[in-house]
C-alpha cells in the first residue's frame, strides 16, 4: 500500500521535458511517487509526496521542482485530524526518512 497524505496539496511539480530518466528520485524517493515510464520518470503518486525535497536535491537535471516541508505538515495535521500518530513516516524507527 503506497502512502497517502492529504488529497491535491503537495507542491511537487515535474517538468517531462528536462528529464533523462536517470531515476535518481527514484533512488531516493521512500514514498513510491515516481515511476519511469517510457523512459522518462514519472509522476505516479503525488499524494505520497512528503515534500522533502530530496527528489529536488538528487535531479542533475533541475526537472523537479517542490516547496520542502509543506507535505510532512499535513501529515502531521492529518494524524491530529484522525486520532492517529502525528507522523510524516520520518522517524528514526521507520529508517525510511529522506
Amino acid at each position: 500500500m503506497k502512502n497517502q497524505y492529504l488529497r491535491n496539496v503537495s507542491t511537487l511539480k515535474l517538468e517531462q521535458s528536462l528529464c533523462t530518466g536517470c531515476g535518481k528520485c527514484i533512488e531516493v524517493c521512500s514514498h513510491q511517487v515516481f515511476a519511469i515510464v517510457n523512459s522518462k520518470c514519472s509522476v505516479v503518486n503525488k499524494d505520497g509526496c512528503i515534500e522533502c525535497g530530496a527528489c529536488v536535491k538528487n535531479c542533475p537535471f533541475l526537472a523537479l521542482e517542490v516547496k520542502p516541508g509543506v507535505g510532512c505538515a499535513s501529515a502531521i495535521i492529518k494524524g491530529w485530524l484522525t486520532g492517529t500518530e502525528p507522523s510524516c513516516d520520518c522517524s528514526s524507527d521507520s529508517g525510511s526518512c529522506c
